[in-house]
């Protein structure tokens, strides 16, 4: 009672007209599920959920964030259900819930790969409902302030992924007050003799730096008085792990770091923060090129705020940091300022325009498949620093540092980006590798027509231009393979002497349907991609034909033989076939048998090096062999690629197989020299999809070879 007691104060102060009823259930729901489970610090389980509804109640948000907190842990932690949540407390608490729930009961090859899946799951529910991330980082919170009583390893484990995902998170979403705790409790176990070193110094020099800026304050006080500007002034003290940051960035000890010391004012209005500007510029001499406007533009988070670097009366270097009272609410609370208590209140109308990176966060992380390259795609589009460049006409673009003006095209538009020919940065002529920089004006010079290339692939950063020039090469590669598609069925009706005025739309809607397809056009695709077989389109012609001329090769028709499906032996019934692994054939090979000892009838590709020695010394134990009309059943073969060896070719070959729906039982790569081989074995139906996973593979960045092995 006395945690309940502490956690409804705490949210009654900001909101009196807490739904108290709800909070009190969901609080006697997380107990009674939570009963008799304890902590690794030995308090009882309820301790930690309630710990992380007070962080949020900090925050000051709504009543279901609050019941979402107290039940963040109870479907992942007990054998409570979702379907139970949603039926207790409604769909929109149940969302939160399984937002910040783990897929900890799916099994994964990798720790990497468990933690991708999860953040992939936690992302796509905060592009949905950003609260989502509000209680996981509440969540993180509280576990680092409890983590002294993990194994060491478990608290590096933690502090590591803390300092890599959840801190610039906080930051993305301008929750400063989250992000300094989280990284300075990180940074305490990841470094911690750096830690308790910088710690102590710190502690050493924080009373002279106290009485200095009472002095600094007292000083600008005064002058703003005389000035006739009301503001508020109070020192900033900058957290442990940003001053270590600026150590290593600069290469510099403690002692070196000049402005540690910063005050911040406080104010009304915009206007009131330019006059304090001016006043501070008065006062004391302005350091060159350290002034930042961060109201006329403002930070990816909504951030806003002047900075200007002044030499103080002791000759030392002192940040000032000016903004209004709404500023300063947003800068400590972040996106978590616009989930204010009020229930049912309105949101901000801008809110989506000022986070539009959620939702292109749905766009592309849905796609990634490989858990490397999710990570570090993550870390690039999300986590990194940013750049603010312009349009001709002066609007503002805001793109990951590193960025190209390639990057900046396909942020415009798609086609944009696809009739892309060149750039002009600051009204001259760039490369395409030109990393854009603040406050470039970017000009597109475009094309008649869309021309992406595969290379553009190694040199835009952003994701989004990545999966808009994947895109266009998966369209460009359907109109191809219609084409093919349409080239197999009609090659296949000749071979079967049947007029080619039979390949009616009608009739081949009627057999996309049955496949399941909804049109002629996928029907073209499936059959250049070997998912289905022109045969089996012609099967009912091919029957209309045999019965008005019955074929002489029927008398040479079998039942399918023993393990083999689809092969048949001529002249033999009843023997057992089965398909040679040294060759792996599949249906469109040529075949032919060879009668084992005591195994039955081997079935190789005519290539087969086997075949070539058996025509030399046991040419009378080689029989012939053929394919069944309409075989679908999947065939393993075996694939060796050649290329030059970089980092993502194999994530590159085996998306190609991710695409087509082919799967690869065995996988080997090596490198030598910067060259690298591929072997693996992969399942396909016929010999049809076997040439079209050949020839995608062949277009991949780098390879110059893709063989059968047989």
């Amino acid at each position: 009672m006395e945690l309940y007691e502490e956690l409804l104060a705490q949210v009654k102060a900001y909101n009196p007209g807490v739904n108290e009823a709800l909070l009190r259930k969901a609080f006697d729901f997380a107990q009674a599920k939570h009963a008799g489970q304890r902590r690794f610090s030995g308090e009882p389980f309820l301790s930690h959920p309630v710990a992380v509804a007070r962080i949020l109640a900090e925050l000051e948000l709504d009543t279901e964030t609050i019941v979402a907190g107290l039940l963040h842990d109870v479907v992942e932690d007990t054998g409570t259900t979702l379907e139970e949540i949603e039926h207790e407390f409604g769909a929109e608490i149940a969302a939160l819930v399984d937002g910040v729930t783990k897929l900890s009961r799916l099994q994964f090859r990798s720790q990497e790969e468990q933690q991708a899946e999860n953040l992939r799951k936690m992302f796509v529910a905060m592009a949905k409902d950003v609260r989502v991330v509000l209680i996981k980082l509440a969540d993180r919170l509280h576990n680092l302030r409890t983590l002294q009583y993990l194994p060491p390893e478990k608290q590096r484990a933690i502090a590591k992924e803390t300092l890599e995902i959840f801190a610039p998170l906080a930051h993305r979403l301008g929750i400063y007050r989250l992000k300094w705790e989280l990284e300075d409790l990180a940074f305490r176990y990841l470094e911690p003799e750096r830690y308790r070193e910088l710690a102590a110094k710190v502690a050493k020099t924080r009373a002279a730096r106290e009485e200095y800026t009472r002095e600094l304050i007292a000083i600008l006080q005064k002058r703003l008085e005389e000035a006739g500007i009301k503001a508020e002034l109070m020192g900033r003290p900058k957290n442990l792990y940003s001053i270590y940051q600026k150590m290593l960035r600069d290469g510099k000890e403690y002692s070196e770091i000049y402005d540690r010391t910063g005050i911040r004012a406080l104010v009304e209005t915009v206007r009131d923060c330019y006059a304090v500007l001016g006043v501070v510029h008065t006062l004391w001499k302005p350091v060159p090129g350290r002034f930042k406007d961060y109201i006329a533009m403002p930070k990816e988070n909504m951030y806003q705020s002047l900075h200007t670097t002044v030499i103080g009366p002791q000759g030392e270097p002192v940040e000032v940091q000016i903004r209004t009272y709404e500023m300063h609410r947003t800068a400590e609370y972040g996106i978590a300022a616009h989930w204010r208590y009020k229930e049912g209140q309105t949101r901000d109308k801008q809110l989506e325009a000022k986070f539009a990176w959620l939702r292109e966060l749905l766009e592309w992380v849905q796609e990634m498949r490989d858990a490397r390259e999710f990570m570090e795609r993550l870390k690039i589009d999300v986590f990194s620093d940013v750049v603010f460049v312009f349009t001709p006409k002066g609007d503002v673009v805001e793109l990951p540092a590193g960025a190209v003006p390639l990057d900046f095209a396909y942020r415009i538009h798609t086609e944009v980006g696809h009739r892309y020919k060149g750039a002009k940065v600051n009204g001259r002529l760039v490369p395409l590798d030109y990393q854009l920089k603040t406050g470039d004006i970017v000009e597109i010079i475009t094309g008649p027509k869309p021309n992406p290339s595969r290379d553009w692939l190694n040199v835009v950063r952003t994701s989004q231009a990545r999966s808009r020039i994947r895109q266009w090469f998966k369209r460009e590669f359907r109109e191809e393979a219609k084409a093919l598609g349409r080239e197999l069925l009609e090659k296949e009706a000749r071979r079967l002497g049947l007029p080619l005025e039979e390949l009616k739309e009608e009739k081949l809607l009627e057999q996309a349907r049955r496949f399941n397809l909804q049109t002629v056009e996928d029907l073209y695709v499936a059959l250049a991609q070997g998912a289905v077989t022109p045969s089996s389109i012609l099967r009912a012609d091919l029957k209309e034909k045999e019965k008005a001329t019955p074929p002489a090769e029927n008398r040479a028709k079998r039942r399918s033989n023993g393990h083999c499906p689809g092969v048949r032996v001529v002249g033999a019934d009843n023997v057992l076939v089965r398909l040679a692994h040294c060759c792996h054939p599949i249906p469109g090979d040529p075949i032919i048998g060879y009668i084992t000892r005591g195994r039955g009838i081997s079935v190789h590709h005519r290539d087969c090096r086997n075949v070539a020695v058996w025509q030399e010394r046991e040419k009378e134990r080689l029989v012939e062999v053929f394919w069944e009309e309409g075989v679908e059943t999947p065939f393993d073969v075996r694939l060796e690629i050649s290329a030059v060896d970089r980092a993502g070719l194999l994530g590159d070959v085996m998306e190609v197989l991710a695409d087509m729906k082919i799967s690869a039982s065995w996988v080997e790569a090596r490198g030598n020299r910067r060259m690298a081989t591929i072997e693996f074995t992969a399942r396909v139906r016929n010999k049809e999809q076997l040439d079209y996973l050949m020839r995608k593979i062949s277009r991949v960045k780098d390879v110059f070879e893709v063989r059968r092995v047989v």
